[in-house]
């Protein structure tokens, strides 16, 4: 027996039918310090109650599967040392032995999916990391879309990755990458890249569509969507480029590896850009939580 528990809120939501989006929370635990975390975690809430959803923010507390957080879990969370960062390999090890811990992109969509929320929203998604072809660093969360049918807003890939190889991978497992309103892939904190997007839609209704679609034809999987940062909040990727290099140059010598990576870099850019990446990364975290509602929204609706 799974020991799921939704909040008050998310257990009145999934008895009327009201659209929920799911939220990760290693952004809370460790993208931030505190009481910042608390504070950006309760503005994506309420961005997202105030698009016409409910949120759903997700965590494993003393080996409880939560969906939703009450506000003394979240503050408690916002506040927690050690607090471990579960994806597919070690997220049902932690519930069994009445653990704590952050879900990842991965872990989220499996929560997600127990729960039978058809929508999340991120900031980006992992993917290849620079060297892989070495050092064989590939995340959880491209593997997971390609299983779990989820439908997944994020701003791209997180601009630290090798988002090239990790579109390729990502096409090579059947997902479906749709960039909102622009034929150019988002480069997380800025809103277009190089990259040609494989797919463009421009509503909520027509992604709606799509992740129904794939139901209806038993495709695995998940979608993921990307939305782009608003063009008043992002960072140019000529900024970030030279940023980016001296922070994966500073992670190489410092023998940084595994999960530890990822909050490495954020970290170091955090430094190297004055904190500009985290506003943006703030930004758009609200941005796709707004949108992801509007999704979660076309899904109910008859049409969709």
């Amino acid at each position: 027996m799974i020991p799921l528990h939704r909040s008050a809120e998310v257990a009145k939501a999934h008895a009327n039918g009201t659209p929920v989006v799911a939220l990760e929370s290693t952004i809370i635990t460790h993208g931030m310090p505190y009481p910042q975390n608390l504070e950006v975690a309760r503005q994506v809430e309420a961005d997202v109650r105030e698009a016409g959803a409910i949120p759903a923010t997700i965590a494993v507390i003393d080996g409880r599967l939560h969906i939703g957080l009450e506000d003394d879990e979240l503050t408690a969370l916002a506040q927690a040392k050690n607090v471990a960062k579960l994806s597919r390999a070690d997220m049902a090890a932690c519930i069994a032995t009445g653990g704590t811990g952050a879900t990842t992109v991965a872990a989220t969509m499996i929560a997600a999916h127990l729960a039978e929320i058809a929508v999340f929203a991120t900031g980006g998604i992992g993917g290849v990391h620079k060297g892989a072809e070495d050092s064989f660093d590939i995340s959880a969360d491209l593997m997971e879309l390609a299983q779990t049918p989820v439908t997944v807003v994020a701003a791209g890939a997180k601009a630290i990755l090798d988002v090239a190889k990790t579109l390729e991978v990502l096409e090579t497992q059947g997902v479906p990458v749709i960039t909102v309103g622009q034929d150019s892939f988002p480069a997380f904190w800025s809103s277009t890249s190089p990259l040609k997007s494989p797919l463009r839609m421009d509503s909520a209704a027509d992604i709606a569509a799509a992740h129904k679609m794939r139901g209806h034809m038993g495709l695995p999987g998940g979608q993921l969507v990307a939305n782009p940062i608003p063009k008043e909040d992002e960072i140019a990727a000529a900024d970030l480029a030279p940023i980016i290099k001296a922070a994966q140059a500073d992670a190489n010598t410092h023998g940084i590896s595994g999960k530890a990576v990822t909050p490495y870099l954020l970290q170091r850019i955090f430094e190297l850009t004055e904190g500009r990446s985290l506003t943006a990364n703030i930004a758009l975290v609200r941005n796709n939580a707004r949108f992801a509602s509007k999704i979660a929204a076309a899904l109910m609706s008859k049409d969709a």
